[in-house]
C-alpha cells in the first residue's frame, strides 16, 4: 500500500542553496527514494514556484504569506500568523495522512482541533526563541533589534504548542535535551540534518588556499566573515577565499583591503563545488550554539581540513572529525599547521566511518518513516 506524507514547508525548498531549505529538499529527496508519495505544501517567500520539485512530489500546494504591518499585530510571531492560510488546513483535511511540520514558522494550525487525531511530527530546525534572541543581540538597527526581541518572546510562548507532537525532531543533540526538559511528556529523538551529499567526495592530497562559506546575507555568517578577515585571513600570506549568496558593501570593502583575500558573491553551484572540495582548510566560526550547521556538514562530507570555533559543534557530535579553535592565535597556529598537512586515505577513512550511517540521509530518511509509519 502506497504511503503518503504531508510536509509543510517555511518555504519553497528550491534551490536548495541555504539553511532550512537544505534540510527540507534532500528530506523530501530522500523521502522519495524510499517510495514516500509527498504533498508538499510550501510558503512563497522571496523565492519563485519551482518545477524541480514535480520530481520528488505527488503533488504541491502553493501559498502566499501575510506579510507587513497588519501581520505584526498580533501575540502569535510573527513568522507563524503570517503563514496562516485557510486554504492550507482545508488541503490537510482533505485525508488522514501524516503531516510533517517544517520548523516553528510552519506551525499556525498545529494544535487545530481538527488536527488532533492525526500523526503530527514537528521538526525543530532551530529552538527559535533563543535563535532570535541571539539575533538580537547581533543587531544594530533598533528597528530590527525590537522586533527580533519580541519575535523571541512571542517563540518562547508559541513553542508550547509542540509538546503534543506524536514526535520532535531535533537537529542536535543540545536542541534534543532542550525539548525533553522541557516537555518531559513528549517523544523526541535526534535527527541531523538532511543535505546534498549522499557520499564523501573528498580530494586526497593539499591545496594552497583557505576558504569560508556561507550565506553572507545572513547576519550571523557577515559577523564570522568580519571576525576571519580580521583575526585570521588578514595574518596569512597564503589565498584566503570567502564565498557566498549577497555579501553586503560593509564585508566587500573589508576583504577588498587584502591582496590575499578574495570574495566571491553568487558563485554558481559548480563554483561552490569546486571550491568546496579543492580548499585545503575549511574555517567555520559562529557565534550561536543554535542548532547544527549545515555548512558543517557539508565541509566533512566534501572539504579536507575542516577548523572550527567550539560554538560550531554544539550538539553535534562531530567534534573527533574537526580541528578547534578559540582565539585568534590558536586558529592561526592550527591554520598554519593544516596548510602543510595532506589529507591521505587514513583521514578520509575515518571521516567515512564517523559520517555513516548517522548522518547519511537514507539512513536517516528511513528512521523518519519508522517513526511516522509505527505512529499508526
Amino acid at each position: 500500500m502506497d504511503k503518503y506524507l504531508h510536509i509543510i514547508s517555511f518555504n519553497i525548498p528550491w534551490p536548495a542553496n541555504y539553511g532550512g531549505v537544505i534540510d527540507v529538499f534532500h528530506k523530501i529527496r530522500s523521502l522519495h527514494l524510499c517510495g514516500i508519495k509527498i504533498i508538499l505544501h510550501c510558503f512563497e517567500y522571496e523565492r519563485p514556484q519551482a518545477s524541480e520539485l514535480e520530481k520528488y512530489c505527488h503533488q504541491i500546494y502553493y501559498y502566499k504569506r501575510d506579510t507587513g504591518i497588519v501581520a505584526n499585530l498580533t501575540l502569535l510571531p510573527y513568522n507563524v500568523y503570517s503563514r496562516k492560510r485557510k486554504e492550507l488546513i482545508d488541503n490537510l483535511l482533505k485525508d488522514n495522512h501524516p503531516i510533517l511540520f517544517e520548523g516553528l514558522h510552519s506551525c499556525y494550525y498545529f494544535s487545530d482541533e481538527r488536527l488532533k487525531r492525526r500523526i503530527r511530527i514537528f521538526r525543530s530546525c532551530n529552538v527559535e526563541h533563543d535563535y532570535y534572541l541571539s539575533l538580537a543581540k547581533a543587531e544594530s538597527n533598533p528597528v530590527y533589534k525590537l522586533f527580533y526581541r519580541i519575535e523571541s518572546i512571542r517563540f518562547r510562548f508559541f513553542e508550547k504548542k509542540v509538546r503534543n507532537a506524536t514526535h520532535i525532531l531535533a537537529v542536535s543533540t543540545t536542541d534534543v535535551d532542550h525539548f525533553r526538559t522541557t516537555y518531559p511528556e513528549a517523544k523526541v529523538s535526534f535527527m541531523p540534518c538532511f543535505h546534498a551529499n549522499d557520499e564523501l567526495q573528498i580530494l586526497p592530497g593539499k591545496s594552497d588556499f583557505v576558504l569560508y562559506h556561507g550565506k553572507l546575507s545572513v547576519l550571523e555568517n557577515e559577523k564570522a566573515a568580519l571576525y576571519l578577515i580580521r583575526n585570521l585571513f588578514s595574518r596569512l600570506t597564503t589565498s584566503c577565499i570567502i564565498a557566498g549568496m549577497d555579501p553586503s558593501a560593509t564585508l566587500k570593502k573589508e576583504a577588498a583591503r587584502y591582496k590575499n583575500i578574495k570574495l566571491i558573491a553568487n558563485p554558481s553551484e559548480e563554483e561552490m563545488n569546486m571550491l568546496t572540495t579543492s580548499a585545503q582548510v575549511h574555517t567555520l566560526i559562529t557565534f550561536q550554539d543554535t542548532g547544527l550547521k549545515l555548512k558543517l556538514l557539508n565541509s566533512l562530507f566534501k572539504g579536507r581540513h575542516v577548523l572550527v570555533n567550539s560554538m560550531m559543534l554544539a550538539g553535534s557530535g562531530l567534534e573527533s572529525l574537526c580541528y578547534v579553535a578559540d582565539d585568534k592565535n590558536e586558529l592561526i597556529e592550527k591554520c598554519n599547521y593544516l596548510l602543510s598537512k595532506k589529507v591521505d586515505s587514513q583521514v578520509i577513512e575515518k571521516r567515512n566511518t564517523l559520517l555513516n550511517p548517522t548522518f547519511s540521509n537514507l539512513h536517516q530518511a528511513k528512521c523518519l518513516i519508522n517513526i511516522i509509519y509505527l505512529s499508526e
